[in-house]
């Protein structure tokens, strides 16, 4: 099966939410609002970037980047990222990451953080620090990769995160 990453484009908005609810449907982890997020993140204007993974026309996979601040500073968050059951465990998802963490660096930003499975997210290079916490408490599942010095401090996502 051939795929392709491009940018989100206009109809894309109802096959995403597909995709991501699909995805983590059953899931343990999952909050059961993950197929909202990107609608949320760009109603609110802070879809920074919207990357979809195609075979053919059909939406297989999705990753979002919306601002984040660590400490005082500003980063992007990654998420959700979703492949459809069918592709996954296929590196769609993983592609799809790394896409995004490269178009990521080119903003200018102190890095990218997420709140995602340690053992897929540290093999694409996110790294844990319990010096990077969350309302005011460190997760072996907040991860980051900091262009311009270290991981450390708060981490503030969106506000639609919290919704």
């Amino acid at each position: 099966m051939k795929w392709k990453i491009r940018q989100e484009q206009d109809g894309d908005e109802t096959p995403i939410a597909d995709v991501t609810r699909a995805a983590f449907a059953g899931k343990a982890y999952a909050d059961g609002n993950e197929d909202e997020l990107p609608a949320k993140l760009r109603d609110a204007g802070a879809l920074v970037l919207s990357l979809v993974a195609v075979a053919g026309k059909k939406i297989i996979g999705h990753v979002a980047l919306s601002p984040a601040k660590v400490g005082d500073a500003k980063w992007l968050t990654i998420g959700p990222v979703s492949v459809g059951p069918d592709h996954q465990g296929k590196g769609i998802g993983s592609a799809l990451v790394n896409h995004a963490v490269a178009v990521a660096q080119a903003y200018g930003r102190g890095g990218v953080v997420l709140t995602g499975d340690p053992a897929f997210y540290g093999r694409l290079g996110f790294v844990h620090s319990d010096a990077l916490t969350h309302q005011g408490k460190p997760s072996r599942h907040l991860q980051a990769i900091a262009f311009d010095g270290e991981a450390t401090g708060d981490v503030e996502f969106h506000p639609v995160f919290n919704e």
